[in-house]
């Protein structure tokens, strides 16, 4: 193993049709994440505008990989923020991010960043119901 700076390694996120059998060899699969204000196309492999008066919708299931960032495939994408409520709100913390922020991931997309920040789409790990 050679050494690695710590601050370059990130995530890489493969998105998955189906759930998987086996565990993985290498990082850990992700899944009941909601999307609000776009839903995840399965057959495109991308986000897509949400349906008429549905406001969360399943997020994929994510396979997150570590990786170099200088190793990512590079595609269309956008950086999809994650929350752990819907609020969107929370303490700001010695981080500079709200505690209520989990992490951003890259998801596919078709459309330019600021279509998605628009529309205010994100990753929730829960929502109001």
């Amino acid at each position: 193993l050679s050494p690695v700076c710590l601050g370059s390694l990130r995530r890489a996120a493969k998105f998955l049709d189906a759930d998987p059998i086996t565990q993985p060899d290498d990082g850990c699969y992700v899944h009941g994440l909601f999307l609000e204000g776009a839903k995840w196309d399965n057959e495109r492999k991308y986000i897509a505008e949400s349906d008429n008066k549905v406001l969360f919708a399943p997020a994929p299931i994510m396979w997150f990989i570590p990786a170099l960032e200088a190793d990512y495939v590079r595609y269309p994408h956008y950086n999809c923020p994650v929350y752990k409520i819907s609020s969107r709100r929370g303490m700001l913390s010695t981080t500079g991010h709200s505690t209520n922020f989990v992490m951003p991931i890259r998801i596919p997309a078709d459309k330019p960043q600021p279509f998605w920040i628009c529309r205010g789409v994100a990753m929730l790990t829960q929502h109001a119901r």
